[in-house]
């Protein structure tokens, strides 16, 4: 049940915020330009209005998970951060004196209350209207990429999760206290997650014991991960994988097991679109959403760049569209691969091109090993290039009906080395207008990098896709935020200079 009053804040100390958060705090100044109401409407309706004990106020609880978006850390850390931290504080519309809720209600605000399938979206949406509203935007050109994220729980044991979280915690411990080395508890015998988590608790257990040791900041950060790693594997003890998450591949060599957040960014660096999916999914398939959406949130466009992996052919086709007037979608500059510049393949809507491994991908998300060119049998005929595929998985596959025979020997896919089709886009890639346009997608490359490894979402802080995108949608808004007061002040700064 939510309290319908409204609280005034009469605290004595609220005027400090003034004296200690500097004026050019992100938090202070997403506090003071965003209006979360939008946000809290929709988290209201997830509450019972008149039954049940009093809630949290559930904005509060969002932009705690705002900041630990923003500033990775564990729930517990988060917490006792926010209840000595001015700025954190501030951006929660706390007093200064005020008391935060129990680590574990974040946990249960976020699997309990936030399943809203459009909060991407909404919150994307708000960044790109107070941009529009301040005329930072002019672009009328998108830039596509997707980045992986690693699941929680990798594809294997989840004790491998659990072991590591424990030895960085008995690692630091030893740093400051070697005598502890025999007092720890006895390691787990079984290879299984219950004998390994019930280690994890023994531990857990002693170290809370030694308060003059949990004081050391460096081991409370490692004991809080441990025991959050601990409580998620309690409630997935059997399973042995995150069920959302897939493989997806970087390269020939390289996979990962996770998700992939596809991103449309305007050149001003500014993200206006993103969807978020499993780690399998082919990039191109998310173009005309990724349009779709830019156009929703405001932004004209009129140019989609990207890398080869958005020139399939249906997207050639959709930037060719035209309206009543006769003028076209937008222009697609999308390099074509070299095998698909020079030929067509049948089924192009199962079997995707995966210009990262250059192989093929099967509609079961499996990627082709090797291949091979082959030459026309006949005079006049095209060459063509054949894919081989993993005949074992083939045969456990389920969904080998009518795509493998039952009984053969070898699966493989072949494309012959000539489209129609693609001429067009091939013409088009080779002008002057291409190449200058083309010049703009290294940017989306270091708005990946931010995004993974300065706001932690190279990994997930949960599991499951409803997670993952709660994650991407939070982080990506105070990302876009942290770059709208960038261009404020670069607008401010060229404005003085031009009054002077």
């Amino acid at each position: 049940m939510l309290d319908k009053q409204m609280k005034l804040n009469f605290s004595p100390y609220y005027s400090l915020y003034e004296l200690i958060i500097p004026k050019d705090s992100i938090l202070k100044r997403i506090h003071d330009t965003v209006d979360f109401g939008f946000i809290e409407k929709e988290l209201e309706k997830k509450y019972c209005p008149d039954n049940g004990r009093m809630a949290w106020p559930p904005l509060v609880l969002f932009r705690l998970l705002l900041i630990k978006c923003f500033f990775p850390q564990s729930d517990e850390i988060l917490i006792k951060n926010a209840q000595c931290n001015m700025e954190y504080k501030y951006f929660l519309d706390l007093n200064p004196e005020d008391d935060l809720p129990h680590p574990s209600l974040l946990t249960k605000f976020r699997k309990q209350r936030l399943q809203d399938e459009e909060l991407v979206d909404k919150l994307i949406n708000e960044t790109v209207k107070i941009a529009l509203d301040m005329g930072l935007i002019k672009s009328k050109s998108v830039i596509m990429d997707a980045t992986h994220t690693k699941s929680r729980f990798n594809k294997y044991k989840i004790t491998e999760l659990l072991r590591k979280y424990s030895k960085e915690l008995r690692k630091t411990v030893y740093r400051y206290d070697e005598s502890m080395t025999e007092k720890m508890p006895e390691k787990a015998t079984e290879d299984t997650v219950q004998a390994e988590a019930e280690y994890c608790r023994r531990l857990i257990s002693l170290m809370e014991s030694r308060q003059d040791l949990c004081e050391v900041p460096l081991i409370y950060e490692k004991l809080s991960m441990l025991k959050e790693i601990t409580a998620d594997t309690e409630e997935e003890l059997y399973i042995s994988q995150d069920k959302d998450a897939k493989t997806g591949y970087k390269n020939t060599d390289n996979s990962f097991f996770g998700y992939k957040t596809h991103i449309a960014m305007i050149p001003e660096r500014l993200v206006v679109a993103v969807t978020l999916t499993s780690g399998e999914a082919a990039d191109g398939k998310e173009l005309p959403t990724l349009v779709e959406k830019s156009r929703d949130a405001g932004i004209d466009v009129k140019d989609v760049i990207a890398d080869a992996a958005y020139s399939g052919k249906e997207n050639i086709e959709l930037a060719n569209e035209t309206d009543e007037n006769g003028e076209k979608n937008f222009n697609l500059v999308s390099k074509l691969n070299p095998v698909i510049t020079k030929g067509t393949r049948k089924d192009e809507d199962k079997f995707i091109y995966n210009k990262d491994a250059d192989m093929m991908l099967c509609p079961a998300g499996h990627l082709s090993y090797r291949k091979e060119k082959r030459p026309g049998e006949k005079d006049g005929k095209n060459d063509a290039m054949r894919y081989y595929f993993d005949i074992d998985k083939c045969k456990e596959c389920p969904m080998r009906d009518g795509c493998y025979k039952e009984g053969a020997k070898s699966k493989s896919y072949q494309v012959t080395i000539k489209c129609n089709e693609h001429i067009q886009q091939e013409e088009y890639q080779n002008s002057e207008e291409f190449k200058e346009k083309a010049k703009q997608r290294y940017k989306i490359e270091a708005k990946n990098n931010e995004y993974k490894n300065n706001h932690g979402c190279d990994r997930a802080f949960g599991t499951g896709l409803s997670s993952m995108k709660i994650q991407g949608a939070c982080t990506l808004f105070m990302i876009n935020m942290k770059r709208i007061f960038t261009l404020i002040d670069e607008k401010n700064k060229k404005n003085e200079g031009k009054a002077a």
